[in-house]
């Protein structure tokens, strides 16, 4: 079974006063290491502290992980320039693409979950502890927002927080820390 660890808990310019950063979490399966939303800080130093803390530097990561294309998400993506990238469109692999059909590991999938924007998608990951959502801004925090101002579609934003849900025993939102689904 996958391990997942929230490395960094993120942060929105609604709470701020304009900073944002998106939650920054590490997922482990089968010897394969995965970063999700790298996200925007302050300082990249911060990344390499929180891999440090579990004997990481960023040569270990073997995938990163976009939720979507908001910067607050992956403006760091570059510090990983020896990782594949996994996004709505598929695989990135230096400049070479090729199509995902949902299935990272066994325990590791990715469904699209658009309403935030259309390009959202959500990793899906089976630990001993239950199935961990990570979805990026499906949802920003626990339960919020309610509206999402910035959301391209509603309609579909309601139909993916729904699915987000129905299939997880806890959700990583995109600026917050974990949850329980059924909270």
């Amino acid at each position: 079974m996958a391990e997942v660890k929230v490395l960094l808990e993120g942060y929105a310019s609604t709470d701020t006063g304009g900073h944002s950063c998106s939650t920054i979490t590490l997922v482990k399966d089968k010897g394969m290491n995965i970063l999700v939303d790298p996200g925007t800080l302050k300082s990249q130093d911060i990344i390499k502290e929180k891999l440090g803390e579990h004997d990481m530097t960023t040569g270990d990561i073997d995938i990163v992980f976009i939720t979507h294309s908001h910067m607050d998400h992956y403006r760091n993506i570059g510090m990983f320039p020896r990782s594949r990238v996994l996004d709505y469109w598929g695989w990135w692999e230096s400049d070479v693409w090729r199509e995902c059909d949902g299935k990272v590991t066994d325990d590791i999938t990715v469904i699209k979950t658009p309403g935030h924007s259309y390009d959202s998608v959500t990793l899906v990951v089976k630990t001993e502890n239950g199935t961990v959502a990570i979805c990026g801004d499906v949802f920003w925090k626990k339960d919020y927002p309610e509206k999402d101002n910035f959301a391209s579609e509603h309609e579909q934003l309601t139909e993916s927080r729904r699915k987000v849900l129905e299939i997880s025993d806890y959700v990583i939102p995109g600026h917050g820390g974990m949850y329980a689904a059924t909270d």
